[in-house]
């Protein structure tokens, strides 16, 4: 659980708003956090390449060690 301290005109505007849309504020506030994770969750590029990575077959060559430098790359990131 966690908790949020906003202004009071911010409060006064979320309970407006929930007034008008007959939503709860808490409801409110966890669609658009949810919207919020999902833009930058989204934007990453593991979450970007997650369909294709790891469908490739080789034998090997230069591309044997892809993975691991993909995987070192994306920990550099973080």
């Amino acid at each position: 659980m966690k908790s949020v301290r906003l202004s009071e005109r911010m409060e006064a505007e979320l309970e407006e708003a929930a007034r008008i849309s007959g939503d709860s504020v808490s409801s409110i506030i966890r669609r658009d956090a949810q919207k919020r994770c999902r833009l930058i969750l989204g934007d990453r590029l593991d979450a970007r390449v997650i369909d294709v990575t790891g469908t490739i077959q080789s034998k090997g060559g230069r591309a044997r060690r892809t993975g691991r430098a993909l995987a070192e790359s994306l920990l550099r990131r973080k």
